[in-house]
């Protein structure tokens, strides 16, 4: 794809620009989670974190992204594109900051979890002026152009991944370098944006107001989010459960005023629900997926195996529009298509033995989860154009909320629960010295004492030296068993959505057709 053939498909002459600074900043973000997915065992080691505790550290590198987008999102269209690049600009300057206070046990949870919060709160922020631009900017092939806007999140995990393969595996750079890598995209797209004009959407332009954009969202919609808010303050805010549900049910009574009580949309909801799961398998995978190859085989082929899926989704989302046009697929069905990959890709993954296996098993797995995203957030800007940049921005803080509070630290869990019963089946005597006093917990699911994150990391260390006792290598195999047995559990997330997205093709099948739905259409038919 030329830029020229990007910047004539515009509605606006920096059209092309727009598009490319939109991508450096996700790619900014890209670069960034792929350096913290490759540190998670340096801060495992240096501060004796379970993995339970890293998911939760990742997971505020997606709960923050949640209250970036939607709240930006929501105020996006009234104070302006340029003011939101600015807070999020500054937002990822002072992520590093914080960061870097990480210094001793006692305060590296707090710090990291923090400075993990800031930083994607800086990205979702940044989402939530790019996202609607695009789909305001090329209203004619959504999916097209949205696709190409994501691609620069995997291109910043294989730029993140390969830094992390040279510093980190080779030359053993300090973690705090590696990470404060990511300013520097960070300083690129704060240049592109500098000085430009942006177009508002359609609705914004038509002057309606948030309650109406809210209309489609309505009650049903914003259960949806209400219930994650209500997970995240009963865990990272760490306040009583009734705390968060009056918390929530308070948010879900201020849309339901501005909305006069609309139920919303149906199909929205069910949207809703289906990022949800995309969240928490997309990136709540990805989060942990070098940790888990790089136990099962070595720590740079780990790296190299997330270079080789996130390589896979940089090249496929130039190729959606190819996709829909040549293989006659409706963005419903490309849905569908990818979710069965994904299921056999993750299937495959789970008995792994080989790299070889490994690279076909996830390259799988690659393609199916390549187009998720993007192709989510075209179908809503299709079908509720009234809702302006509101639906989508919510759209994708459910999704990030959902990959910090369920799918970060439920696979997280996962690894914890899966290798502490291969061990107390293996090696009772060695589980009880290595099991830490307090247990891992996760949601409605029975607490369980993990491994010991310091004595994990040395009895790999032993193993890596050909110097383990046959207690430590009891250790590794059980944890090499809890990963296997977590990326099995993890298939049935993509399962269901494709259960779903069936469901869905069915619908718009009995309907005439999946189409793009006008402001003018919306407004006449009320939906």
């Amino acid at each position: 794809m030329s830029n020229e053939h990007v910047s004539n498909e515009g509605i606006a002459p920096n059209a092309k620009r727009l598009l490319w600074a939109g991508f450096m900043a996700i790619f900014a973000a890209g670069v960034g989670f792929a350096i913290r997915g490759g540190i998670f065992d340096n801060w495992g080691k240096e501060f004796g974190f379970t993995a339970t505790q890293l998911g939760a550290i990742g997971g505020a590198g997606f709960t923050g992204f949640c209250f970036g987008i939607i709240i930006g999102g929501v105020i996006v269209d009234k104070i302006g594109y340029g003011k939101l690049v600015m807070l999020a600009f500054a937002a990822h300057v002072l992520s590093a900051f914080v960061t870097f206070g990480a210094t001793n046990p006692a305060n590296a949870y707090q710090m990291l979890t923090i400075g993990m919060f800031i930083f994607a709160f800086a990205n979702g922020t940044l989402e939530a002026v790019a996202n609607p631009l695009v789909a305001t900017l090329f209203p004619h092939s959504r999916t097209h152009y949205l696709n190409i806007l994501h691609a620069s999140w995997p291109a910043g995990l294989v730029a993140g991944s390969a830094l992390g393969w040279i510093l980190d595996d080779k030359m053993e750079v300090n973690w705090k370098i590696q990470l404060a890598l990511y300013l520097i995209p960070t300083v690129g797209y704060g240049l592109m944006f500098l000085g430009q004009k942006m177009p508002k959407s359609e609705a914004s332009q038509k002057g309606a107001n948030l309650g109406e954009m809210l209309k489609d969202v309505g009650l049903l919609g914003a259960l949806v989010v209400c219930y994650l808010v209500s997970l995240f303050c009963a865990g990272p805010l760490g306040l009583p459960a009734a705390v968060g549900y009056g918390i929530a049910g308070a948010l879900l009574i201020g849309v339901g005023v501005m909305t006069k009580f609309s139920l919303g949309s149906i199909l929205l909801f069910v949207l809703f629900i289906t990022h949800a799961l995309i969240g928490a398998v997309e990136l709540g995978t990805d989060g942990w997926i070098q940790n888990i190859t790089g136990n099962l085989f070595t720590s740079e082929q780990g790296k190299f195996l997330f270079i080789w899926t996130s390589a896979i989704m940089f090249s496929l989302r130039f190729c959606a529009h190819w996709i829909e046009k040549n293989l006659k697929l409706s963005p419903v069905g490309l849905l569908l298509v990818c979710s069965i990959l994904a299921v056999v890709g993750l299937r495959m993954a789970s008995g792994m033995q080989t790299l070889t296996m490994a690279v076909i098993a996830l390259g799988i797995y690659a393609v199916g989860k390549t187009f998720f995203w993007p192709t989510m957030l075209a179908v809503v800007s299709d079908r509720y154009p009234r809702t302006g940049a509101v639906a989508i921005s919510i759209m994708g803080g459910i999704g990030m909320l959902s990959a910090g509070m369920i799918g970060g630290p439920g696979l997280g869990y996962s690894k914890d629960r899966y290798a502490a019963e291969a061990l107390q089946q293996s090696s009772p005597a060695v589980y009880q010295t290595v099991k830490v006093a307090e247990p891992s917990k996760f949601l409605f699911l029975d607490p369980v004492n993990a491994i010991d994150g310091k004595k994990l990391g040395e009895a790999k260390d032993a193993t890596t030296a050909k110097k383990a006792t046959p207690e430590q290598e009891a250790i590794v195999k059980a944890d090499q068993q809890g990963d296997r047995n977590t990326l099995k559990a993890d298939s049935f997330i993509p399962l269901a959505m494709a259960v779903i997205f069936l469901g869905i093709l069915l619908y718009f099948k009995s309907t005439g057709g999946y189409k793009t739905i006008t402001l003018a259409e919306a407004e006449k038919s009320g939906s």
